[in-house]
């Protein structure tokens, strides 16, 4: 369960991965941000953790075979939180 979200200023690291979770409504798969994008995952699981962002566990059809994959998106708090710092 996400806690109160945080009132410090977002690190330059979590303002990015927030950026790109808001410029998508799908958001991305955990996978993604750290692989690709080269986010560290425990600065994931933080957002997550401090209600900024929320992690799904879905399923998804990779060719012939069914994946389990987490998907992160922003929240409403996380969109505060970027406004804020605007």
């Amino acid at each position: 369960m996400p806690s109160t979200p945080r009132k410090h200023r977002l690190r330059p690291e979590e303002r990015e991965a927030l950026e790109l979770l808001a410029s998508d409504p799908q958001g991305a798969t955990d996978e993604l941000l750290v692989l690709v994008h080269g986010f560290d995952s425990n600065m994931i699981a933080d957002l997550v953790e401090s209600g900024l962002a929320m992690a799904r566990l879905e399923n998804m059809k990779f060719g012939s075979r069914a994946i389990e994959v987490v998907r992160i998106r922003i929240t409403g708090a996380g969109r505060d939180a970027l406004a804020a710092e605007d």
